[in-house]
């Protein structure tokens, strides 16, 4: 299991997020460019002393990304089609989320192998990109028993 993040803008998020894969045992790569630079001190407060194994990983472009990335790539959307509880997650999926104003362009729905929705009452929005990484990232390890 692996998460990427896809040209975040906000440093805290990913510092939760990170501090989140460390606690589960998950890689992570960022997708640039940022919205911060990547030594950001609000990135590492929020991450406190927590390490991602394999150390953060990072790729210059979705191009990049691409052509180095492995396993199914499982896209977290608001305009997702199969909603979280629906999905059949594999161990070696890479769980894709996009820039927290924005999401990811339309070549990135196209280029992802699916896309999956996190169910919300009508009208609201989305959630904190945080809580919708360690959500999914939650749900993906119990049915794969990758939890540690």
């Amino acid at each position: 299991m692996h998460v990427t993040l896809y040209q975040p803008e906000i440093a805290g998020n990913v510092g939760a997020i990170m501090r989140s894969c460390a606690c589960f045992g998950v890689g992570l790569t960022l997708i640039e460019p940022c919205g911060f630079p990547l030594g950001d001190k609000r990135m590492r407060r929020a991450a406190m002393d927590y390490a991602v194994p394999g150390g953060l990983q990072s790729a210059l472009d979705w191009k990049s990304y691409r052509a180095n990335s492995t396993g199914r790539q499982v896209l977290l959307t608001t305009k997702g089609a199969t909603p979280l509880q629906d999905f059949a997650f594999e161990a070696d999926d890479t769980l894709i989320f996009g820039a927290e104003g924005t999401g990811v362009p339309d070549f990135v729905h196209a280029e992802s192998d699916t896309r999956v929705v996190i169910p919300m009452v009508q009208g609201a929005r989305s959630l904190n990109l945080s809580n919708s990484v360690v959500l999914t990232l939650f749900e993906a390890l119990r049915q794969t028993n990758g939890l540690p």
